[in-house]
């Protein structure tokens, strides 16, 4: 085997380990997963791939087309919303694709807000969403 077939087999070996990761973890290390190709790549639902510097899941099983771009096509890829664990976003409305996740934190109306559920598609402070959002007052 040459190096080249070496570093395919090692390449495909890493991202496959690299599948089991949380979003939290697959964030911290987002160069461990390929990025997107147009063409004909058969991807399966729960796979993440790399898009213009952003991380992406795969929402179905498909074979990829060139027109078929991950940040314009949500039936088929949603942006994991939290690119930098580190640093609080603005809260953006999620589409139930790509929901905000227990233990989240995002920036909305001057204050900064903690998802307490997983698959948070609620804005954070609206009347009855008390359950689903506390305000982080560190």
């Amino acid at each position: 085997m040459g190096v080249i077939e070496r570093a395919r087999a090692l390449r495909r070996q890493i991202e496959d380990n690299a599948a089991g990761m949380s979003d939290y973890m697959a964030l911290q290390y987002v160069e461990l997963f390929g990025v997107w190709s147009g063409d004909g790549v058969a991807y399966k639902a729960g796979d993440r791939i790399r898009y213009k510097g952003t991380l992406y899941k795969v929402l179905q099983d498909h074979i990829s087309q060139g027109d078929w771009l991950p940040d314009s096509t949500s039936s088929l890829y949603a942006r994991v919303l939290i690119p930098d664990p580190s640093v609080v976003p603005e809260w953006e409305q999620p589409d139930s694709t790509n929901p905000y996740s227990k233990g989240d934190k995002v920036l909305h109306g001057g204050k900064t807000w903690e998802s307490l559920v997983d698959g948070n598609v609620w804005e954070p402070g609206a009347v009855g969403t008390e359950s689903l959002w506390r305000e982080v007052t560190e």
